[in-house]
């Protein structure tokens, strides 16, 4: 796709200046690989995400603060009993020129949802029972049960909307090879009113990709302004001192972190034994190397305080020390011992490479063998009894974390009577029996442990102090738009 406002010439300087020139672009890079950065379809990378979202757009979007703002549909209203919302549409077309229309966005909607079969987000937006064109430009999404976090789902990537060539977002991204450079649209092209010299207020941001020392490197370099991307793995890459401060930037995210049983046999066959690698976790412990201030650990799977929870699921083990839990759990070690000819318990880990992560492996191995029980580690997607997981939540709810967990996913092992109350919960209309049944679904997996929680993912990105449009939020999720933005 080459830009509609920018001269070859100039568009080749751009790519070839990656790095420390003064031509008024911005730098970015992610810590990922360009095959994964650059990817299409429907299972994205972080760094995919961001590209999707600029270049494409769907009825609504996320902002830097990570709030719901309009994209294709300009405003909306939603009916008071949750199950009806009704969008208007912007003036304007699609980028192939033709009009933007309720049929066609019905239309690419509906395709949009069918990409997403299989998927948890899928998932998510089952409850949608019919997108219906109405009058000009008006589109309606009728629910089979209430969705209160619609809005948030229309905002994802992956729900950005496609007619004919050309995406339908802010920006257009010329690529080179490994490299890219995305630039701001027209006013009219991103449904804004016309401004006169617009363009002297924004301004090409340049994309890479970088394994994560290499990006480090490129950031202490000055050769990049920002890297985005940044994960437990590569945050022993990073200076994190007093001197650092409002560099790198930590973002308050929801989601999961911790270790899916895959599979259920020898030690791990039972829910007993599982519950004894989470019960001998110091939770603490595994982060505190890393000198993160205010990361949250949780014996739960979902995140503790979401808006709304009744309170009915607690955390694991409070009334005993780390010392008592650990006897409770060696003791099991050794039934299942006595049961299996005195061999020690074997458990294998598929993890990936990278300085945080074999620290992390290193902490968890040592807790583990103070039970008796020995973790190894195999390469990350390797057969394993256990994988890592390590994922920012789409929405503030219940129901996204248990989803992460149902047995139509085929992720490893879970609970059809957790699937089967999630599912009584969605169609819940009143919102405290939705979270009452919300927290029985979370207590069902709880005792079938098929997830070891550890607490809230690690995101950070590091930030030149005079970069404007960068806010860290709960998605770790960061709009390239609002980079491209000069400050008048």
């Amino acid at each position: 796709m080459a830009f509609r406002w920018l001269t070859v010439p100039l568009l080749a300087a751009l790519l070839a200046g990656c790095g420390g020139t003064d031509d008024g672009a911005i730098d970015v890079t992610f810590i990922d690989t360009p095959e994964s950065l650059f990817a299409s379809g429907v299972r994205l990378s972080s760094g995919a995400q961001h590209l999707r979202a600029a270049t494409g757009a769907g009825l609504v979007a996320l902002d830097a603060e990570g709030e719901t703002v309009p994209a294709l549909a300009d405003r909306w209203i939603v009916t008071d009993d949750g199950r009806s919302y009704i969008f208007r549409l912007r003036d304007g077309n699609w980028p192939n020129g033709d009009d933007l229309t309720a049929e066609s966005a019905r239309t690419a909607l509906r395709e949009a949802l069918g990409r997403l079969r299989g998927t948890s987000l899928g998932l998510d937006l089952a409850p949608v029972d019919e997108i219906r064109a109405m009058a000009g430009r008006v589109i309606e999404i009728r629910l089979s049960s209430p969705v209160p976090m619609l809005l948030q789902l229309l905002a994802q990537p992956e729900l950005a909307l496609t007619h004919g060539v050309g995406g339908s977002g802010d920006m257009l991204l010329d690529r080179d090879a490994n490299r890219a450079v995305l630039a701001m649209k027209p006013p009219a092209a991103r449904g804004i009113p016309e401004e006169q010299n617009w363009s002297q207020y924004v301004r090409p941001v340049r994309i890479s990709a970088a394994r994560g020392a290499d990006a480090v490197r490129q950031f202490d370099d000055g050769e990049v302004d920002i890297v985005l991307g940044g994960r437990l793995d590569t945050l022993p890459l990073v200076d994190t001192g007093p001197l650092s401060r409002g560099t790198v930037r930590l973002d308050p995210a929801l989601g999961l972190f911790g270790l899916q049983v895959r599979r259920g046999s020898g030690f791990l066959a039972s829910a007993d034994n599982r519950g004894a690698i989470a019960e001998a976790i110091d939770r603490d412990a595994l982060i505190e190397p890393f000198g993160i201030g205010g990361w949250v650990p949780t014996t739960r799977i979902v995140a503790p305080g979401l808006p709304g929870d009744p309170g009915t699921v607690a955390e694991r083990w409070e009334d005993a020390d780390i010392d008592e839990r650990r006897a409770a759990a060696a003791a099991r070690v050794n039934a299942w011992r006595g049961a299996n000819g005195g061999k020690m318990p074997r458990v294998t880990l598929a993890l990936g490479r990278g300085p945080g992560l074999d620290m992390l492996f290193s902490e968890l191995a040592t807790q583990l063998g103070e039970i008796g029980v020995r973790l190894e580690r195999v390469p990350e997607g390797r057969p394993a009894d256990l994988v890592l997981v390590d994922r920012v939540a789409r929405y503030a709810e219940p129901r996204w974390f248990l989803d992460q967990f149902n047995c139509s996913l085929g992720n490893g092992m879970c609970s059809s009577e957790a699937d089967a109350l999630v599912r009584d919960a969605s169609i819940q209309a009143d919102p405290v029996s939705r979270a009452t049944v919300f927290a029985q679904a979370e207590s069902e997996l709880l005792r079938a442990n098929v997830f070891i929680p550890f607490g809230s993912p690690v995101r950070f990105s590091l930030v030149r102090g005079n970069v404007e449009g960068f806010v860290a939020n709960p998605w770790a999720f960061h709009p390239l738009p609002p980079l491209a933005v000069i400050p008048k």
